[in-house]
């Protein structure tokens, strides 16, 4: 991707995550780059081309973290296939994520983006639930539907498991976006690992 590619991908969605995807035009991207609309459209053909750029970035890295991690990738209308997960590969996934949603730039915008569009439009609180909220709980609990049938986890309700997995997960992003500093931002996730091994420790199966 050229710089100056990736620099309307970036800039648009600082803008996005600021204002709200609809309040924000062509123009005033053009503008807080410098540049005309017309070449800015050289490079996209519109505001939506710019958008599905940015997801589609988004879920390749997201494909790639999973891959990092052991875990399965997640397909739309396909069952993603558990078998090699284990205890430690949940772990690092769920630590990745975390860090990924609260550390990382294009990650970090587009989740204040959608959080802000979710009450605007239909199709971002889809996207909301998708990429966030119900698309992840529901992914994890298949994952320990799987994990107790093969007598990784212990026996018990996934969806519930799933649910009390992710609470906390939430409430400590929420806080992470209002600390005040780095030494702040340590302490809520030392949280959420302590989180991580309280919930492993709980529910993981004993070794024969």
């Amino acid at each position: 991707m050229t710089d100056t590619k990736e620099n309307i991908l970036m800039t648009s969605l600082r803008l996005f995550a600021q204002d709200g995807y609809e309040a924000v035009s062509v123009s005033k991207i053009a503008g807080e780059l410098g540049m005309t609309k017309g070449a800015l459209y050289k490079h996209y053909k519109n505001k939506r081309a710019i958008f599905d750029s940015i997801f589609e970035r988004l879920c390749r890295l997201d494909i790639e973290r999973s891959k990092e991690a052991g875990m399965p990738e997640q397909k739309v209308n396909e069952v993603p296939v558990f078998q090699s997960a284990s205890v430690e590969s949940v772990k690092a996934y769920m630590v990745s994520q975390f860090y990924y949603w609260t550390e990382d730039e294009t990650a970090c915008n587009f989740r204040k983006m959608l959080t802000l569009e979710q009450y605007r439009n239909p199709e971002m609180t889809k996207l909301y639930q998708k990429v966030l909220t119900g698309g992840p709980v529901s992914f994890v609990e298949a994952l320990f539907h799987e994990m107790m049938e093969q007598g990784t986890l212990r026996s018990g309700s996934p969806r519930q498991m799933a649910v009390e997995f992710f609470a906390p997960f939430y409430l400590l992003l929420s806080l992470s976006d209002a600390a005040p500093d780095k030494e702040e931002k340590k302490k809520i996730n030392n949280l959420f690992l302590a989180h991580i091994d309280c919930f492993t420790g709980k529910y993981a199966a004993e070794e024969p």
